[in-house]
C-alpha cells in the first residue's frame, strides 16, 4: 500500500527535523517555509517538492501538516486568498503541530468541516532530537473518526500519542503544561535572583531547596544556570512569552482569568523588552538580578 503524499509546513528547528524523520521513513513530501534554506536542506535529501502557496500544496497533499510559531499564521495560511481552505481536498485532513488559541483551532476545524476535511491539533512534547527519530510526545485531539484514521500516521512522528478528546482539547493542555512549567521556571529564576541581591549562596540554596518537595526538573534547568551559567534548557523566552499570552487569552475565552498567568506573563514581556527574547527561559535570572526599583 502506497504512502500518503504529506504536505508540511514550517520547517523550523522542530518542524525540519520532523520531516527529516518522515523522509528518513520514505514519505514523499511537499514543503514551505520562508526560510529557503530549510527548504533546499528538505529537497537535498530527495522524495520532496516546494510548493508555491499553501493552496497548492493543500491541492496535492494527502494529509497537511503545520509546524508554525502562532495562531496568527496558521490563520494566515489557512484563510489567505492562495491558502489552504481554498485548496484542500475533501476527505483530507489538517495536523497542527504547532501551539495555537484553542478558540482559534475550533474555527478553523469548522470552516475545514464545510469542506469534508478532517482537523486534528497535535502539540508535541520532547525536543528536536527527538522528533529527527520519530520520538516526540504527542498530544492529539480531534473527532474520534479523524483521530483514529490518522493515528498510525501520528505515531511515525511520535513514540508516545496521547488521544485527549475534542478539537481544541490538544491546544489547552499544551497550554496549561507551559503555564505550568514556565511559570515554574520564572519563580525559580526569581528565587536565585533574590538570594544572589540578598548574599546568600545559590549552591546551598539548591542543596536545601531541592532536598524537599519543591525539587523538578525545572529546578536543576535553573539551578544550571543561575549557579553554573550553563542554558540548557532549549526554550526561548519569546516562545514562554507567546504561550504564556496564549493562556491567559484561553481562560480568558473560558470566561475567567488567571492573576498567576498574568503575573509570569508581565516578567517574561519585560525580559524580552529588555532584548532577551532569544535567550532561553531561565536566563531571565539575569533580569531580575539587574532589575532596580
Amino acid at each position: 500500500m502506497s504512502k500518503p503524499v504529506i504536505g508540511f509546513i514550517g520547517l523550523g528547528l522542530m518542524g525540519g527535523n520532523m520531516v527529516e524523520n518522515l523522509q528518513n521513513r520514505g514519505f514523499e513530501v511537499i514543503v514551505m517555509d520562508i526560510n529557503q534554506d530549510a527548504v533546499d536542506a528538505v529537497l537535498t535529501r530527495g522524495n520532496a517538492v516546494q510548493a508555491s502557496s499553501p493552496k497548492e500544496l493543500a491541492k496535492k497533499a494527502d494529509i497537511i501538516e503545520l509546524c508554525l510559531t502562532t495562531s496568527a499564521v496558521v490563520e494566515k495560511i489557512v484563510y489567505g486568498d492562495d491558502g489552504i481552505l481554498a485548496g484542500i481536498k475533501e476527505g483530507t485532513v489538517l495536523i497542527d503541530f504547532g501551539t495555537s488559541i484553542p478558540a482559534s483551532t475550533k474555527r478553523i476545524g469548522a470552516d475545514l468541516a464545510k469542506k469534508g476535511v478532517g482537523m486534528i491539533d497535535a502539540p508535541l512534547g520532547r525536543t528536536p532530537a527527538h522528533a529527527k527519530d520519530g520520538l516526540l510526545n504527542i498530544m492529539a485531539a480531534g473527532d474520534k473518526p479523524t483521530f483514529d484514521k490518522y493515528e498510525p500516521m501520528l505515531k511515525e512522528q511520535g513514540e508516545n500519542v496521547f488521544y485527549l478528546g475534542a478539537l481544541g482539547a490538544g491546544h489547552t493542555t499544551k497550554l496549561i503544561n507551559n503555564f505550568m512549567g514556565m511559570t515554574t521556571v520564572t519563580a525559580m529564576s526569581q528565587a536565585f535572583a533574590a538570594a544572589e541581591l540578598a548574599g546568600v549562596n545559590r549552591q546551598q540554596l539548591y542543596d536545601i531547596m531541592s532536598a524537599g518537595p519543591s525539587n523538578s526538573p525545572f529546578m536543576k534547568f535553573c539551578k544550571n544556570y543561575a549557579v553554573d551559567g550553563v542554558s540548557d534548557l532549549g526554550f526561548s523566552l519569546n516562545n514562554a512569552n507567546k504561550d504564556l499570552r496564549y493562556f491567559a487569552q484561553m481562560v480568558s475565552d473560558l470566561g475567567s482569568k488567571s492573576l498567576v498567568a498574568e503575573a509570569t506573563s508581565a516578567s517574561l514581556q519585560a525580559a524580552v523588552d529588555a532584548g532577551m527574547g532569544d535567550g532561553n527561559v531561565p536566563e531571565i535570572y539575569d533580569y531580575f538580578v539587574k532589575l532596580k526599583t
